[in-house]
């Protein structure tokens, strides 16, 4: 049978946990870019000891909103305040359901007067893209998909260039001094000739930027990067190594879009094609629940609470006004028992059902992961996204537990792998489950990601 659309889909599905469980889709897809230019290992200490460059032009879903009310429309949905929000600065943006619920969060570019960027996964997209076409602001949304979808060229390309040798490139290649740009604050390079518009950024804490410009630019600008950071040690860092980035700055990428049941977002939900990420993406892991909302979390939950500002009305807002005295869970790092980790790889050299795979240097293996925390065989908390950073020598996931077992030494455990020996997913080998120990730490982890950020 056809549905047209996600709600349809979800009314002849056994429950939106069904769904996304049967998803035969694996983890999230960074296309195009060559799995490791040299190899992970190398490329991964590269933006710790020296220089890297991290190419963001394919994985990513930008929509360009402008009009009169584009910010209006940014201000409506978003947990941020917009107060002093002005052309030539970025923020975060994160957008919450009527309950209080992350439907999902992206980085948010003020290009020109009127004019916006919007560039991150699907879902925060999607939803302004929805309230843009059926809401009456005087606005107007163009998208232009991740290369995994649109097969095709982008409008725009993206690269990221981080590590303690950053600067001496970029004054390298641009032939001046960089100039002094604020955290997430915008100005303008010119790279081999063409204009290049740069975010002062920090993905893991080193100094960076972001640059972006015209299609047709990417690779003169690349090459020319590449070229005056060779004396520097510069690495390009293939689609293999880049998404570990987020182990080491402590950023949650995956949470799960919290859409699927209320009255609200019903509309939204027929909105949705049944290729939407909302209905094909997949959910994996050793936390099990019948109820989707046990899957959503919240701003808090997130680490976003700095940004949640009550000086305007927004989507969700009288449920975060509840929470915000209330809040139960907080976001860490997990660091795995590397005895543990040794355990679970011989179980490939023994008779019997294996441990399920650790993969290398990402682990995760579903789009959504979501792993239970157990404190003496009680769930506490959620594992979301796993891998192993050589910068640190540790495997490391980020996790959302009770703010009763967030303090840093606190020993719990992880259960690893699926029940019953695993879905259908085509990632998930016949494996059997094993319970790893773990240690809560600060996040971010990386000492460097603490001391470099902002102090919220």
């Amino acid at each position: 049978m056809t549905y047209r659309n996600l709600e349809e889909l979800l009314q002849h599905s056994e429950s939106p946990v069904q769904l996304l469980r049967s998803s035969q889709i694996g983890p999230y897809a960074f296309p195009v870019v060559r799995s490791e230019f040299s190899n992970w290992r190398d490329e991964q200490r590269s933006w710790r000891e020296a220089c890297g460059l991290l190419d963001q032009s394919h994985h990513m879903t930008d929509l360009y909103v402008h009009g009169p009310e584009a910010l209006k429309l940014f201000s409506d949905l978003g947990v941020n305040s917009f107060k002093n929000f002005k052309v030539n600065q970025a923020k975060q943006f994160v957008a919450c359901n009527h309950d209080g619920y992350v439907i999902g969060d992206a980085i948010l570019f003020y290009l020109d007067e009127n004019k916006f960027n919007l560039v991150g996964r699907p879902p925060a997209l999607n939803w302004l893209q929805f309230n843009v076409e059926t809401r009456g602001y005087k606005a107007k949304a163009e998208r232009d998909e991740r290369s995994a979808v649109n097969q095709g060229r982008r409008r725009t390309y993206r690269y990221q260039i981080q590590g303690p040798h950053a600067l001496r490139t970029m004054e390298k290649v641009t032939g001046k001094p960089a100039p002094d740009i604020r955290f997430f604050n915008m100005d303008v390079f010119s790279i081999a000739g063409r204009r290049v518009r740069a975010l002062r950024h920090g993905m893991v804490g080193q100094p960076g930027w972001e640059l972006f410009g015209p299609w047709e630019d990417g690779d003169a600008v690349r090459d020319a990067i590449v070229q005056a950071g060779q004396e520097y040690g510069i690495r390009q860092v293939g689609a293999r190594a880049y998404p570990t980035t987020c182990l080491e700055s402590g950023w949650i990428p995956s949470p799960l879009p919290a859409i699927y049941v209320g009255d609200e977002l019903k509309g939204y939900r027929k909105w949705l094609s049944t290729k939407s990420y909302e209905a094909t993406a997949s959910l994996g892991g050793s936390f099990y629940s019948d109820n989707i909302t046990d899957y959503y979390l919240t701003p808090y939950d997130l680490g976003y609470g700095p940004f949640v500002k009550f000086d305007h009305d927004f989507v969700g807002r009288a449920a975060l006004e509840k929470m915000t005295d209330n809040q139960r869970r907080k976001k860490v790092t997990l660091v795995w028992n590397g005895e543990d980790i040794a355990r679970a790889f011989g179980s490939l050299f023994r008779a019997g059902d294996i441990t399920k795979y650790i993969d290398l240097p990402l682990a995760n293996y579903a789009t959504l992961p979501f792993d239970k925390v157990l404190k003496d065989g009680k769930i506490v908390g959620l594992s979301t996204y796993t891998g192993y950073t050589y910068n640190e020598r540790a495997m490391l996931s980020l996790g959302v537990v009770d703010i009763a077992q967030s303090e840093p030494g606190t020993q719990v455990t992880v259960v690893w792998g699926e029940e019953g020996r695993g879905s259908t997913k085509p990632t998930v080998e016949r494996h059997a489950q094993a319970e790893i120990r773990a240690t809560v730490a600060t996040v971010p982890y990386a000492e460097v990601a603490r001391v470099a950020y902002r102090p919220h």
